[in-house]
């Protein structure tokens, strides 16, 4: 009898412990499912430098990027989001910022953000003090103008200079570079980073049998693969942005990429003109590729174009360097799914502005064109509910950090100058901004007298149109007493911009009307809905 009540009150202790247990796995459970629904989403930052809307998903059927065309499947592809200004640094500033150029007043490349806005809250930063681990990896502001006050950390890949692009591996590059070196340390110069690293170009291409790692883009997606492995197991939520720099010159890249094209089967730009009519300072910004010694005869937007072998050459550059590219984000992405951080994690990818490749025997940026002011913007990810789609709504670059808030369940600051394209996550054909705006400060670089000659142009995009004033610049900073001369381009008839129609005196009625709203700026623009607000 004493057995049996010993067995009975035993059974009912492991009843108990059982029911004890039970309870704590449940309410475990339940925390931990708890948990994750109150954890933030992780953001992966993928800035591109000088990638164009050239990529498979956005329709190039020759382009060779199956990463990115997965990636956009998964997501939202925004096929009208446009750049504030079309250079590194002022674009970089403006979209980190929130805010538009002529409010930070950064309009070239040599410009501080801090020393004009010193207390001015960035992207990243915002969400470090949000509790976010913010790294910066590669090129997100612009690369000689870091911003320390950004990040938790940003790390330094070893054996590269600040500025990778002067990475070469052939060696005739390697010669042109030792050659450029030994005459600037025999006339007392040096091109040489805080880490010791002298940058200089050599040619503006490389077909190089190397591995992936060999470029910058390649080893820091390594360090940024071996990051991600860290972040999974701390707590906190993270901000981690991986700049890369291809495809921006010179167009090196590991030669299985340059093997996936036959470089008589790239297509060559249609409109290798000045477009007609159109003011003769328009078309003249960006000669950067003169600065590479193969290419110091580089003809002006309206002189002849370069031969055909040399467009080709150029454009090979460019896509295999879109390819390698495309590869490391590949490899970011299975390496995201692998650690089971993809389902948490949103993810943008977008480049800083366009890139002429022969369009307007233009090779380069920095105009007011639609080829250099249209970017790729591709969110994806977390929180992004209509999968698989894309957009024709006019968005901008400035509507990317109120748009992470939002998704992040993070307060929008008041001060920020851009519109949450959220909405069009959930149903992207909704009525949207009815204008986006650009602007480019030409005449900035060069020589006094070139700077004397400095114009600013101020851009505006509707659904139909593209209209551009321009003014003297020089000195006076006034939009208001220093008209020059304006542009206006119907995409209705005319999607490359090539005949400026604000020489027609039949459209003056039209073009006060734009004239007009891009006077009233972004404000008078926003959704009907949010303007509601």
């Amino acid at each position: 009898m004493k057995k049996l009540t010993i067995k009975k009150q035993l059974a009912k202790n492991i009843i108990s412990i059982g029911i004890v247990i039970l309870i704590i796995f449940f309410t475990s459970a339940c925390s931990n499912q708890t948990n994750i629904v109150e954890r933030k989403p992780n953001i992966l930052f993928i800035p591109v430098d000088d990638l164009r809307p050239e990529l498979g998903c956005y329709g190039n059927e020759i382009i060779k990027t199956p990463n990115i065309d997965k990636l956009a499947g998964e997501g939202v592809i925004f096929k009208r989001t446009y750049c504030q200004q079309a250079v590194c640094n002022p674009s970089r500033a403006s979209l980190l910022t929130g805010l538009r150029p002529d409010s930070i007043r950064v309009w070239d490349l040599q410009t501080k953000l801090r020393d004009n806005v010193p207390d001015v809250v960035t992207l990243p930063q915002y969400f470090k003090q949000n509790g976010y681990v913010s790294i910066g990896l590669g090129k997100t502001f612009h690369n000689s103008i870091p911003d320390s006050l950004s990040w938790t950390k940003k790390p330094h890949i070893v054996g590269f200079p600040f500025d990778p692009d002067a990475v070469y591996a052939n060696e005739d590059n390697l010669l042109i570079q030792n050659q450029k070196i030994e005459k600037m340390k025999a006339a007392g110069r040096s091109r040489i980073d805080r880490y010791g690293h002298w940058y200089v170009k050599a040619k503006a291409t490389e077909n190089a049998d190397v591995e992936d790692d060999y470029y910058f883009d390649g080893a820091q997606t390594t360090l940024a693969i071996n990051i991600l492995r860290e972040l999974k197991n701390q707590n906190n939520p993270f901000f981690l942005s991986v700049g890369y720099y291809r495809p921006h010159l010179p167009f090196n890249a590991p030669r299985k990429y340059w093997d996936l094209y036959d470089r008589d089967k790239i297509p060559l730009a249609e409109n290798q003109f000045v477009p007609k009519d159109a003011p003769d300072f328009s078309v003249h910004g960006d000669a950067e590729l003169r600065s590479y010694v193969d290419n110091r005869d580089l003809p002006l937007p309206d002189q002849n174009p370069l031969s055909d072998e040399r467009q080709r050459e150029l454009k090979h550059g460019y896509y295999a360097s879109v390819s390698y590219v495309d590869a490391q984000i590949g490899r970011l992405m299975n390496e995201l799914e692998k650690l089971g951080l993809k389902e948490n994690t949103i993810i943008v990818l977008w480049g800083d502005h366009g890139w002429k490749l022969g369009e307007h025997n233009g090779w380069g940026k920095m105009t007011n064109f639609e080829i250099d002011t249209n970017v790729p913007l591709i969110v994806s990810g977390a929180n992004v509910k209509a999968k698989g789609s894309n957009t024709d709504a006019l968005t901008e670059f400035v509507d990317i950090y109120p748009s992470l808030c939002e998704m992040s369940g993070l307060p929008i600051p008041e001060h920020l100058q851009g519109t949450s394209f959220v909405p069009l996550l959930e149903r992207p054909d909704q009525e949207w901004k009815s204008a986006a705006f650009s602007q480019y400060l030409l005449g900035r670089f060069g020589p006094m007298e070139t700077r004397k000659q400095e114009r600013m142009g101020y851009s505006i995009r509707t659904d139909r149109y593209r209209y551009v004033e321009w003014y003297n610049w020089y000195k006076t900073e006034n939009k208001d007493e220093e008209y020059i001369s304006c542009e206006l381009y119907d995409h209705s008839n005319d999607s490359l911009e090539n005949f400026n129609i604000a020489v027609n005196t039949d459209n003056k009625s039209l073009m006060d009307s734009l004239s007009n709203k891009l006077k009233l700026g972004w404000r008078n623009s926003l959704p009907k809905s949010v303007a509601a607000d």
